[in-house]
C-alpha cells in the first residue's frame, strides 16, 4: 500500500481518536460497571423497615385497596413478584406521575399487614446505578431534551470512533500478519504501548465496530424514524398499535383479574419464561395493559436483562409477544439481537464478565491512544537531535487525558461511598451528582495544576484510594452499626465490595509503576517530574565527536 495513503489514514486515526478518546474512556468504564447494574442497585439501596411480603392470593386485594386509596397509582404501578434488597414493597408506584422523565421519582410502596389491611409509605430508592448508566450513555455531558443532550454528543463521537476503527485497521494492514499479537518489551516504551494498543484493538475489533454502530443508531433513531415516516410510510403509522377491542367488562378495579391468572395463562404460552414483575399501565383506563417482565436464559432479550409480554389485565388475553424471548418475529429478532449485543444481555453472568473485561480493555485503548500521541510528538521534535521542550498543546492534552480519565474513575468510586455516608443529608439524586462532578472537576483542575507527570501518579493513586473507600465503608458499617453507612450481606452486593477492593489495589500498583516512569524516565518527556535531570542517551547529539 502506498506510503501517502497510510499516512493519510494514520492522521485520520490519530485525530478522530484524540477527539473522541476521553469521552469514550468514561463511557466504556461506566459501561463495564453497568453490566452488573442489578447488584450495584442492591448494594446502594438503603435498608428499609421490615416489609410484610404478600402471598399470591393477596396480590389482587393489595392492588384493589391501593387503587382505592391512592388515585396516583391509577396512572400505573409495578407488582414485584419476588423480594429483593432494592425492592421497596410488593407494589410500588410514582406519587408524581406527571413529572418529566428527568425529574426524580417520588416512589411509594404498599403491602398488607397480618389482618389484610393496606399499609403504604414513601420509600427511597438509590439513583447510583442510574448515575453510572447516565455516564455510560452521555460521558457526563449535561443537558436535557427529548433525550439527554450527551446521548446526541456520544452519537457524534461514535461516528468519529467508527472512523478511527476503520482507519486504524488500514494503517495496520501492511504489518498485520507479521506483528499480530506481538508485544515488544524493552527500553522503547512507546513501542510497548503501541504494540499493546494494537493487540487489544485488533482482538476486540468486531466488538468495537458493533458498539460504534449501535450507539449511532441509539442516538439518532428518532431522526431515522422521522425520515422513514416522511419518505417511506407517508400516511401509514410507522409502528402498529395494539388494537383494543370491547372487553365486555368495565375497567374498574373490581373487574381486574388476579395476577396469578395472567401468569398461568402466560405459562401455557411461554413455559420457559421466568416472570419477575408486572407493570400495570393505566389499569383503570380504556387502554389498560400489563407488561410482564422476566427472563429466559435460552434467548436474547430486548432490555438490558429482561424481555416482556403484553397482556390485557381484564381478559388475560396475550396482546403482544414481539419482545417475549423466543417468540419474536424475524424482524424483531434482528432488532433484539442488536440491542442484546450492545447490552450483553445474553449468556448469563459469564457473558456479563466478558463484557466487563471488553469494556475495561476499550477504556485502555482510548487512554493508551492519547499517551501514544503525546509520545509521538516528542519523537518528532527530537529528530534533529538533542533534548526538546515539548509544546504547550502537548502538555495540555496530556494533562486533560490524565484529569478526565482518572477523575471519572475516582468520581464514580467516591460518589458510591458518599451515597452511604451522607445518606439523608440531601436528595439522593443531587448527592450522587454533586459528589461525582466535584471529584471529577477537581481532578481535572489538579492535573492541569500539577502537570501531566505528577498529576498522573497522584490521580491514579487517588483513584485507587477512592475505590478502597467502598469496601472500607462496608467493613466499618459491619463493625460499627451506629455509623450512617450500611452493608448489604447478600452475595451480589458483597461482590461489589470485593470488586472495588481488587480495583483499588490494582490502581495503587499502577500508580507505583507510573511513578517509576515519571521520576526516572526521559527528561524531555511531558511525563518527567524528577528533581534531578537524567541523561537520555537517545537524545544526546553525537554528530560532533570529541578530538
Amino acid at each position: 500500500m502506498r506510503a501517502d495513503i497510510i499516512k493519510t489514514y494514520k492522521t485520520l486515526h490519530t485525530w478522530t481518536g484524540l477527539i473522541a478518546g476521553m469521552a469514550l474512556f468514561i463511557a466504556f468504564f461506566a459501561g463495564a460497571m453497568t453490566m452488573f447494574k442489578g447488584p450495584l442497585d442492591r448494594w446502594a439501596t438503603p435498608p428499609g423497615n421490615d416489609i410484610q411480603w404478600v402471598a399470591e392470593d393477596q396480590w389482587l386485594p393489595l392492588m384493589q385497596q391501593t387503587l382505592a386509596a391512592h388515585p396516583a397509582a391509577a396512572k400505573g404501578f409495578t407488582l414485584h413478584l419476588q423480594p429483593g434488597e432494592n425492592v421497596g414493597a410488593p407494589l410500588v408506584w410514582d406519587a408524581n406521575p406527571e413529572r418529566s422523565r428527568f425529574d426524580p421519582q417520588e416512589p411509594w410502596g404498599a403491602t398488607l399487614n397480618e389482618r389484610g389491611e393496606l399499609v403504604t409509605a414513601p420509600f427511597e430508592t438509590s439513583p447510583m446505578a442510574n448515575l453510572i448508566d447516565m455516564l455510560h450513555q452521555t460521558a457526563g455531558i449535561p443537558g436535557n431534551g427529548h433525550h439527554l443532550f450527551g446521548v446526541y454528543v456520544m452519537g457524534a463521537v461514535s461516528i468519529l470512533y467508527a472512523l478511527a476503527i476503520v482507519s486504524g485497521l488500514v494503517v495496520l494492514l501492511p504489518t498485520l500478519v507479521k506483528d499480530f499479537l506481538i508485544v515488544r518489551r524493552g527500553k522503547n516504551l512507546k513501542r510497548f504501548w503501541l504494540d499493546a494498543h494494537n493487540v487489544v484493538g485488533l482482538t476486540s475489533l468486531p466488538f468495537h465496530l458493533m458498539i460504534a454502530l449501535t450507539v449511532i443508531v441509539f442516538a439518532f433513531h428518532d431522526f431515522l424514524y422521522d425520515a422513514l415516516s416522511v419518505t417511506v410510510y407517508k400516511e401509514r403509522p410507522l409502528f402498529e398499535m395494539h388494537e383494543h377491542h370491547d372487553r365486555g367488562v368495565d375497567t374498574v378495579a373490581e373487574n381486574l383479574l388476579p395476577p396469578e391468572a395472567l401468569l398461568a395463562n402466560l405459562k401455557t404460552q411461554a413455559p420457559d419464561f421466568v416472570p419477575r414483575e408486572m407493570m400495570y399501565m393505566g389499569p383503570l383506563g380504556e387502554r389498560a395493559e400489563v407488561r410482564i417482565a422476566g427472563e429466559n436464559l435460552e434467548h436474547m432479550v430486548r432490555g438490558a436483562d429482561r424481555g416482556f409480554a403484553a397482556m390485557d389485565p381484564y381478559t388475560a388475553e396475550l396482546e403482544g409477544t414481539e419482545y417475549l424471548p423466543g417468540q419474536e418475529d424475524p424482524w424483531t429478532e434482528i432488532v433484539i439481537s442488536i440491542f442484546a449485543l450492545h447490552f450483553g444481555s445474553y449468556g448469563g453472568d459469564f457473558m456479563r464478565w466478558v463484557y466487563v473485561f471488553m469494556g475495561l480493555a476499550g477504556a485502555f485503548i482510548f487512554y493508551s491512544g492519547n499517551l501514544l500521541w503525546v509520545e509521538t510528538r516528542r519523537r518528532k521534535q527530537r529528530r534533529n537531535g538533542g533534548p526538546v521542550e515539548q509544546k504547550r498543546n502537548t502538555r495540555l492534552m496530556a494533562s486533560a487525558t490524565v484529569g478526565v480519565c482518572w477523575g471519572s474513575v475516582a468520581g464514580i468510586a467516591l460518589s458510591m461511598s458518599a451515597g452511604k455516608w451522607l445518606h439523608g443529608t440531601m436528595a439522593a439524586d443531587s448527592l450522587y451528582l454533586w459528589a461525582y462532578y466535584l471529584v471529577f472537576l477537581a481532578s481535572v483542575g489538579w492535573a492541569f495544576w500539577r502537570g501531566p507527570g505528577r498529576g498522573a501518579v497522584e490521580l491514579i493513586a487517588f483513584a485507587g484510594l477512592a475505590w478502597l473507600t467502598v469496601p472500607m465503608t462496608a467493613l466499618l458499617a459491619w463493625l460499627i452499626p451506629a455509623v450512617p453507612a450500611w452493608v448489604q450481606t447478600a452475595p451480589g452486593p458483597l461482590a461489589v465490595d470485593g470488586s472495588a477492593l481488587l480495583a483499588g489495589l490494582l490502581l495503587l500498583e499502577m500508580a507505583r509503576r507510573t511513578a517509576k516512569r515519571v521520576f526516572h524516565g526521559s527528561t524531555d518527556s511531558v511525563w518527567y517530574a524528577g528533581a534531578q535531570p537524567i541523561v537520555d542517551e537517545q537524545a544526546v547529539d553525537i554528530r560532533e565527536k570529541p578530538a
